[in-house]
C-alpha cells in the first residue's frame, strides 16, 4: 500500500504563514527574528578570514574561513563547507559559524558560505545548487593556497542547506563551472541536519501532493525529481552523517529513512542518527541551551574520526560556550 508522504517544505512549497513558522526553527538563536535580506547578506564573523568565492554580476559571494590557531603550513587539513537553511528563500552564513569554531579548534578549517536566495536575488533552486558547487570547487581549487587536502573536504548543511551540500554529491547538472569543469565539484564527505533530501514521489514508496509537487517545480526552476538527492546518483556517493528529528513535520523524518535506505542498497555508507520528539532546526547553537547542538556536534565529531579527519574523539563542553 503507498504512502501518501507529504512533504512538507512549506519555505519551497507555499508562501504563507506556515514559512515564518517553519523558518522560525532554523535560526541559529532561539526567538529571534529572522535576519534580515541586508543583514544576512552582510555578516561579519570574528575569527574568520573572509574571501569571495564567485562574483555573477554585482553580486559577490563570500566565503568565511575559520582556521585552526596553530597551523603547521606544510600540513594540508581537511576542511568543511557549510550551507544555512531558509528554504531557498532566505536565511544566513550565520547558522554554522559555532560549528566551524569547533572543527577550527579540532584541527581541521570550518568555512561558512552565502548563497544566492529567492529573498535577496531573482533566482530559482537550480542557482542555489550552482553557486554550491561552485563554492566546493572554489575551495578545492584553491585547497594550495588555503592549506586544505583536496581530497578531504566535507560539505554540510541544514534543511535546505543540507539539500544543497548533498545535492553537490549527487545532482548532476545546474553547474556554472566558468572554465574549471575539470576541477571536481563533488564533496568527499556530507554532513547533513535535518537535509530536505527527497523531493518528489517514489515510486511504490510514497507519493507526492500534487498541488504541492506543482508549486515546488515553479520554485525549482525545474522539476524536483532533477534537483532530488535520493533521485540523482547514489552510486558513488561519498560517506554520509545524517542527523534529524523524529518529529520534525517540515522535513519528515520518514524521507531520511528512505535516503539512507536507498545508501545502504548501494553500498554506501549513510549514518543516520534519529533524535525523538525533535522537531525541524532542533540542532541549532543556542536553541535549548544548546543541548541538542553540543550532542549533534558530537556525533559529527565522531563520523569525523572515522573517516580520518580528526583523530581523536574531542569534548564537546567547549563548543557551546
Amino acid at each position: 500500500m503507498k504512502i501518501i508522504f507529504q512533504i512538507y517544505i512549506a519555505i519551497a512549497v507555499v508562501i504563507s504563514l506556515s514559512f515564518s513558522q517553519a523558518m522560525a526553527q532554523e535560526i541559529v538563536k532561539p526567538n529571534a527574528k529572522e535576519p534580515s535580506a541586508q543583514q544576512s547578506s552582510k555578516p561579519e564573523f570574528v575569527g574568520a578570514t573572509v574571501e569571495v568565492y564567485k562574483t555573477i554580476g554585482k553580486v559577490e559571494l563570500k566565503a568565511w574561513i575559520f582556521k585552526p590557531s596553530s597551523i603547521n603550513e606544510s600540513q594540508k587539513l581537511p576542511a568543511a563547507i557549510f550551507f544555512f537553511g531558509g528554504g531557498w528563500r532566505g536565511g544566513s552564513p550565520k547558522q554554522f559559524v559555532e560549528h566551524c569554531k569547533y572543527l577550527s579548534s579540532r584541527g581541521m578549517i570550518g568555512i561558512v558560505v552565502d548563497y544566492r536566495v529567492s529573498s535577496r536575488h531573482p533566482v530559482k533552486v537550480v542557482d542555489c545548487i550552482a553557486d554550491a558547487k561552485s563554492a566546493v570547487r572554489w575551495v578545492r581549487l584553491n585547497s594550495e593556497r588555503l592549506g586544505i587536502d583536496p581530497e578531504r573536504i566535507a560539505a554540510g548543511g541544514g534543511s535546505a542547506g543540507g539539500h544543497l551540500a548533498a545535492a553537490t554529491a549527487t545532482v548532476a547538472g545546474f553547474d556554472s563551472a566558468e572554465g574549471q569543469a575539470s576541477i571536481s565539484c563533488r564533496p568527499n564527505a556530507l554532513i547533513l541536519f535535518n537535509p530536505a533530501v527527497v523531493l518528489a514521489g517514489i515510486p511504490s514508496k510514497a507519493e507526492m501532493n500534487e498541488e504541492r509537487l506543482a508549486s515546488l517545480t515553479k520554485r525549482a526552476g525545474v522539476e524536483p525529481s532533477k534537483i532530488s538527492p535520493y533521485h540523482g546518483d547514489l552510486t558513488s556517493a561519498p560517506p554520509t552523517f545524517i542527523v534529524h528529528g523524529k518529529a520534525d513535520t517540515t522535513v519528515p523524518y520518514q524521507s531520511v529513512e528512505f535516503y539512507t535506505e536507498k545508501m545502504h542498497a548501494n553500498n554506501r555508507e549513510c549514518r543516520l542518527i534519529g533524535y525523538e520528539n525533535q522537531q525541524h532546526g532542533f540542532f541549532n547553537f543556542g536553541k535549548s541551551g544548546s543541548e541538542y547542538f553540543n550532542k549533534t556536534v558530537a556525533e559529527m565529531d565522531a563520523f569525523l574520526v572515522s573517516l580520518g579527519y580528526l583523530k581523536t574523539r574531542g569534548k564537546i563542553e567547549k563548543a557551546a560556550k
